[in-house]
This record gives C-alpha cells, sequence and structure tokens, in this order.
C-alpha cells in the first residue's frame, strides 16, 4: 500500500513538472523569443531580443559608451583596452528574463536582462544591474587584455593579490567560511578564482563611484561586500583603491548614468 502511495505521488510530481514545463514553452513560443536587434558601441555590439525594450537596449549602449568613454568626448579613454576589448569581441546580449527559452541563433556574450536595467535608477534608489554586466565584459575582455599583469584574473597579478587580503586569504575555490576581518566573502559556490576577481572589481570600482550608496543598500550587500563607499574602499582597501583610481590606465572616475553625451545610438535590425 506504502509502496503504491509512493509511486502515485511520484508520478503526480513528474506530471506537474510536464505541465509547467509544457506551459512556459507555450508561452514563449507565442512570444517567439528570439534575437531582432543589435546597438553598436565603438565596433562591440549589444545584441537584443524581441522581448527586450527599446528603452532598455539603448540605455544599456549609453551606460557601455560611458565606461568606454567616460568624459564623453567621443574617443575611447584608453586606446589599449579599446583595441582589447574589439580583439576579444566584447559584447553584450539582453533578454527579458532569464527564464526565456530563446529561439534560433543565440549570440555570445556578457548576459544582461531587461527586467534588472533601471534607467534613472539612483533617483529611485535603486540599483541598475546594467552597471555590473557591462562593467564584468569591460573589465573581463578590455583592462585584462589590456594589463594582463596588474587585472589578470588569476593568481599574482595585482588585483588578485588585492583580492587574497579582501578575502582573508588565496581561496581557488568558495571556502565553507572566510576568516574573520574579510570584507568581501562572496559565497556563490559557482564563482571560481578567476570570476571572484571579476566580482570584486565590480564591487570596488561601483563603491569608489558611488553606485553601492544609498539608504539600504548596505543592508542588502553587506553579507558579500562591506566597503559600499569610496572612503570605506580607500580606508579599508587601499590596495584596490590605488589599483582602480591610477591615472595610468584611465579607468572611470565617473559612474554611468545612462546619458551619453557625445553620441546618439540607433537600433539597428540583429544581424547573424
Amino acid at each position: 500500500m506504502k509502496l503504491r502511495i509512493l509511486l502515485g505521488l511520484t508520478l503526480m510530481c513528474v506530471l506537474l513538472l510536464f505541465v509547467t514545463c509544457s506551459n512556459v514553452s507555450e508561452q514563449d513560443a507565442k512570444v517567439g523569443v528570439t534575437f531582432t536587434k543589435q546597438v553598436e558601441v565603438f565596433g562591440l555590439h549589444i545584441y537584443a531580443t524581441n522581448t527586450t525594450g527599446d528603452d532598455k537596449l539603448l540605455h544599456a549602449a549609453n551606460i557601455l559608451a560611458e565606461y568606454i568613454d567616460n568624459d564623453e568626448d567621443g574617443t575611447p579613454d584608453n586606446p589599449k583596452i579599446m583595441d582589447a576589448l574589439l580583439k576579444r569581441n566584447g559584447s553584450i546580449v539582453m533578454r527579458k528574463t532569464e527564464q526565456e527559452r530563446i529561439t534560433g541563433q543565440r549570440p555570445r556574450g556578457q548576459g544582461l536582462y531587461d527586467e534588472e536595467t533601471i534607467p534613472n535608477a539612483r533617483a529611485q534608489g535603486k540599483f541598475d544591474a546594467s552597471w555590473e554586466e557591462i562593467l564584468h565584459m569591460v573589465s573581463d575582455n578590455g583592462w585584462a587584455g589590456a594589463y594582463p599583469e596588474v587585472f589578470g584574473r588569476v593568481p599574482g597579478t595585482e588585483i588578485a593579490n588585492a583580492l587574497d587580503k579582501a578575502r582573508g586569504g588565496r581561496f581557488m575555490e568558495v571556502p565553507e567560511q572566510y576568516p574573520d576581518g574579510a570584507w568581501f566573502t562572496y559565497d556563490d559556490e559557482t564563482c571560481d578564482y578567476d570570476c571572484s576577481n571579476s566580482e570584486y572589481i565590480y564591487w570596488a570600482l561601483t563603491s569608489i563611484l558611488g553606485a553601492q550608496d544609498y539608504p539600504g543598500r548596505l543592508e542588502q550587500i553587506g553579507r558579500e561586500w562591506r566597503l559600499n563607499t569610496r572612503e570605506k574602499v580607500k580606508e579599508r582597501d587601499p590596495a584596490v583603491y590605488a589599483i582602480l583610481t591610477n591615472p595610468e590606465y584611465k579607468l572611470p572616475t565617473v559612474l554611468p548614468d545612462g546619458k551619453y553625451k557625445a553620441k546618439t545610438f540607433a537600433i539597428q535590425p540583429y544581424i547573424k
């Protein structure tokens, strides 16, 4: 009797899972989620699905432009970084949500979701994920490509040495518990050493630029990152502060606001 009940419950779970998946597939089929549009920024591309809002796509393009040309004079601030981005085919891919299923060809690049892209985020007291995801692409490909001994995401580089101090030791995998006194304690077990470097750069730079400094933000991120202001980074983590503010690399000094002044971008059809 118990075996029959157990088998019946198992069958019900399988059927429920099938129905749920079928409904998602049917919804996606009706929407027809495909990559249909793109924007070019200094020879780089942001690709987007038909479910991604044009306003979100253009906002992302402006954020990317401002990370590359932070003084907004129409020219990339650091030609070495720009060359590295182009050589590595740096790109962003946008869709509405993580749950969407894409049909047709899917371009490769750093992911960014429409639902987490928030224009005028600071005025709303919110965080715009484009600050993070686009910076990951720029730092991973551009900075590391141009200055591998500084921004390379392997042990022994300048940024890696600073990371090791911030985490209280060199951890090739996420530890079960970080040492007391660590101020960067990312606990995603899927994030290996190079991923942790990328996350560390993001947290440090956006904190220096003011993206993490608004009411309630520290409470949201404190479990992972403690230094949410420029002053905290400068005082507690002078190593990363010195790297990210070194004028030699011409890194961003102003937080992108999605209003790039040097050019107006246009949406073009996605070319496979």
